[in-house]
């Protein structure tokens, strides 16, 4: 699997559009939107995530998916985006907004050494809600520790130091997260309120195991086997809870990671159409055509 996450071009399109950024090479940055135009913070599709993405709200109020579900951030919200998932913001509102956002890649989470146990505790293993709000009290501390790891950057010419700073601080804003959890709230009104249903574990566990498996597998049979159910039952909860067929979800993760493939891994088509288990390069080719129309030879180019 690669360590890119997001793309170069998306990066450069939060740098276009943020009122306030800055990074370190391709470890993390840091990005702030408080002003119009938004859209450069919007997608059509999903993204996905596989470094950990940390998004503070300050002011104004925003919707957004990851993996599913859906959130409403509100201001003093923080929302935290963990490796393999898929996120969309979905709307902004158009009065007084501020947004934060901390991405970092995975190699570098890798760096920090987080024991995994932390990370379950404050949301970003898909185990409990990456929805937190948080006081005022506590929003300002989490902004002092990230003002620490910009500052660091900006103004250290050392990249040794800049990184063992950085590791440390970054460490010690998600054992203040890990604490800041403990009293938490959940902000999500649609999923605090409603009791967990086997259907609603069925397309959590769908969703869990196409991040797993969507390198090999591409079919709703395997999924629905790895399930225990049929694969026209799989069709219908994932539909009924999505609004999308279970097809789609997967098409999805695989054309996301093609297209990374694509773009960054060096590999040509053939490698890649093996990588992803297609049978050839020609299958792969229709495959990806018939999903974003170009070939994956245009896209390798453009």
């Amino acid at each position: 699997m690669m360590d890119h996450e997001i793309s170069r071009s998306q990066k450069q399109d939060l740098q276009r559009y943020a009122s306030d950024f800055s990074n370190f090479g391709d470890d993390y940055f840091f990005a702030r939107f408080d002003r119009l135009p938004i859209e450069g913070i919007l997608s059509g599709t999903p993204t996905r995530v596989t470094g950990l993405a940390i998004i503070l709200m300050l002011k104004g109020r925003m919707t957004v998916d990851v993996n599913l579900a859906t959130y409403g951030m509100i201001p003093d919200s923080v929302l935290l985006v963990g490796p393999e998932s898929l996120f969309q913001p979905r709307h902004i509102d158009d009065g007084d907004f501020d947004i934060c956002l901390f991405f970092i890649s995975h190699e570098f989470m890798r760096d920090i050494n987080l024991d995994i146990n932390t990370l379950n505790s404050i949301g970003v293993s898909g185990n409990h809600s990456p929805l937190m709000l948080l006081t005022p009290e506590e929003m300002m501390l989490l902004r002092r520790y990230f003002a620490l790891v910009k500052e660091n950057t900006r103004g250290n010419t050392e990249a040794v130091f800049i990184r063992s700073i950085a590791r440390s601080v970054i460490a010690a804003a998600f054992y203040q997260l890990m604490q800041f959890g403990k009293r938490r709230e959940v902000a999500d009104d649609s999923s605090a309120e409603r009791p967990s249903t086997r259907r609603h574990n069925y397309v959590k566990e769908f969703m869990q195991l196409v991040r797993e498996y969507h390198r090999r597998e591409r079919s709703i049979s395997f999924y629905a086997s790895k399930l225990f159910i049929s694969p026209k039952y799989l069709s219908i909860v994932v539909r009924e809870a999505t609004g999308r067929p279970a097809s789609a979800w997967i098409d999805d993760y695989v054309i996301l990671e093609a297209k990374n493939l694509l773009r960054f891994s060096g590999k040509n088509v053939q490698q890649i159409a093996y990588e992803l288990n297609f049978t050839n390069q020609s299958s792969f080719g229709k495959y990806f055509k018939h999903l974003t129309g170009m070939s994956p030879t245009q896209f390798q180019r453009s």
